[in-house]
C-alpha cells in the first residue's frame, strides 16, 4: 500500500469548520429567544439543517484522522505508536467528557448531579476510538483489505439497524454503561448509530492511503464524493424502500422513514467534496491550528456557554433570550474569542510552562529556606531547654 506522507490540510479545514459551526451552534441553540425558533422561516430552517450537519462531519472526520495516521506506520498492531496514543487520547477525551459535567455544588453538598453520568459527544468520540483500535488489533494480522471492507460493512450495518437498537431501554445495565448505548436516561450522544459515522470515516481513510498518490486521484474522488453524497441526500430513502420491497426486510423500511443517517452521511461526503477541490486554498496556518486545537476549544466553550463546574456561563444570565440580531453578534464575537484564546495560549505555551516552572521552584527554595530555618529555631530551643534543665 503506499503511503503518502503529505499533510492533508483539507482535513485540518473540515476539522476546523466542524469545530466553528458547533462553538455558534450551540451559542444559538442556548441563547436564541423562543420566539424566534420557527421553523417556518427559511433562514432557521437552514441555520438549523446545517448545524445538523456539524456531529456526523466530526465523526466521520474522527474516523478518517485516526484511521489515516494509524495506517501509515510501519509497524502494526501494538507496536504500532499510534495504538498506545489512540488509547491515552481516547481516555483524555472521555474523562473530559465526564469533568465538565461534574457539578461543585453537588459535590460539596456530598452528592454528584445526575447529569454527570450523561454521555455527551466527547465519551461517544473516545468510546469511539477505542472501539476503531480493537477492530484494528484483531484484524491487522490477517490483511489492510479485511480491515478496509470490515469498517464499511460496520457503518452500513450500523446504519440500518438503527430501529433495531434506537428502541432499547437496557434496563439490565447499569445506567453509567446503559447511558452509552441509549438515550433515555439522558444521554445526549450514544455510540451506536455515531460509530457509523466513525467506521465510514476510517474507511475513507484506508481509500486515500491506498489511493491518494495517483495522479488523477483527487479528480475522481472529488466527483465520486458529490455523486455519492448527491444519491445519498435525494434517493437513499427510494432506495431503502426498494430493497423492502425486494426483501420484505421490514428495517428497511424503518430507516427510510425516519432516513437521518444516510442523508447526513451523503451531506459529509459533499462537504468533503468540496474542501478537496479548495484544498489549494486551505493551508492557512490559523486553519491548520484552530483544526489541531479542537478538544481545547470544545473544553473552553463549555466553560463559556454552560458554566460546566459553578454553572456561570452565558445560559446562566441569557438563556433563550436573545433576539436574532444580539446572537448573530454575540456568536460572531463567541467564536472569533473563544479561538484566539485558544490559539494564544498555546502560542505562548511554552514561555507560560517556563514561568511555571520558575514560580514554582522559587516557592520551593522558599519554602525549603523557610522549613529549614524553623528546623533550627526548633533546635536551638530544645538545647537551650535541655542546658537550663540541668
Amino acid at each position: 500500500m503506499t503511503k503518502p506522507s503529505s499533510r492533508l490540510h483539507f482535513l485540518d479545514a473540515i476539522r476546523a469548520f466542524a469545530i466553528v459551526m458547533m462553538l455558534q451552534g450551540h451559542f444559538v441553540h442556548a441563547l436564541l429567544g423562543d420566539s424566534y425558533r420557527d421553523r417556518n422561516l427559511v433562514i432557521y430552517n437552514i441555520w438549523e439543517y446545517f448545524r445538523g450537519m456539524t456531529a456526523p462531519t466530526f465523526f466521520t472526520i474522527t474516523g478518517f484522522i485516526f484511521t489515516y495516521l494509524l495506517l501509515k506506520q510501519n509497524t502494526k498492531g501494538l507496536d504500532n505508536p499510534r495504538v498506545l496514543k489512540g488509547v491515552k487520547r481516547a481516555i483524555k477525551v472521555i474523562f473530559w467528557g465526564y469533568l465538565l459535567r461534574l457539578s461543585f455544588y453537588a459535590v460539596f453538598t456530598g452528592t454528584v448531579n445526575p447529569s454527570f453520568f450523561y454521555v455527551d459527544v466527547l465519551q461517544c468520540i473516545g468510546t469511539s476510538l477505542l472501539l476503531l483500535i480493537g477492530i484494528y488489533l484483531i484484524l491487522y494480522k490477517y490483511n489492510e483489505a479485511l480491515f478496509q471492507n470490515a469498517m464499511l460493512v460496520i457503518g452500513i450495518v450500523v446504519f440500518v439497524l438503527q430501529p433495531v437498537y434506537g428502541t432499547c431501554i437496557l434496563e439490565f445495565l447499569p445506567k453509567t454503561v446503559a447511558n452509552y448505548f441509549t438515550n433515555r436516561n439522558g444521554s445526549i450522544f450514544t455510540l451506536f448509530p455515531w460509530f457509523g459515522y466513525v467506521s465510514f470515516g476510517s474507511f475513507m481513510a484506508t481509500l486515500f492511503l491506498k489511493y491518494g498518490m495517483r495522479k488523477l486521484f483527487y479528480p475522481y474522488a472529488i466527483v465520486s464524493l458529490l455523486s455519492i453524497g448527491m444519491l445519498l441526500i435525494f434517493t437513499s430513502s427510494s432506495l431503502l424502500m426498494l430493497l423492502h420491497n425486494i426483501t420484505n426486510i421490514g428495517v428497511f423500511k424503518s430507516v427510510a422513514y425516519n432516513n437521518f443517517l444516510f442523508i447526513r452521511l451523503g451531506n459529509v461526503s459533499v462537504l468533503f467534496a468540496i474542501f478537496m477541490l479548495l484544498k489549494s486554498y486551505l493551508s492557512n496556518p490559523t486553519i491548520t491550528k484552530i483544526g489541531g486545537k479542537t478538544l481545547s476549544i470544545y473544553i473552553i466553550h463549555f466553560f463559556v456557554l454552560y458554566g460546566s463546574w459553578f454553572g456561570l456561563g452565558l445560559t446562566r444570565f441569557f438563556y433563550h433570550d436573545l433576539t436574532p440580531t444580539q446572537v448573530v453578534i454575540g456568536a460572531l464575537l463567541f467564536v472569533v474569542g473563544i479561538c484566539a484564546l485558544v490559539l494564544n495560549y498555546y502560542k505562548h505555551e511554552e514561555k507560560l510552562k517556563f514561568q511555571l516552572h520558575s514560580l514554582t521552584v522559587a516557592i520551593g527554595q522558599k519554602l525549603k529556606i523557610s522549613l529549614f530555618e524553623v528546623f533550627k529555631d526548633v533546635k536551638s530551643n530544645l538545647i537551650r531547654r535541655y542546658k537550663n534543665s540541668r
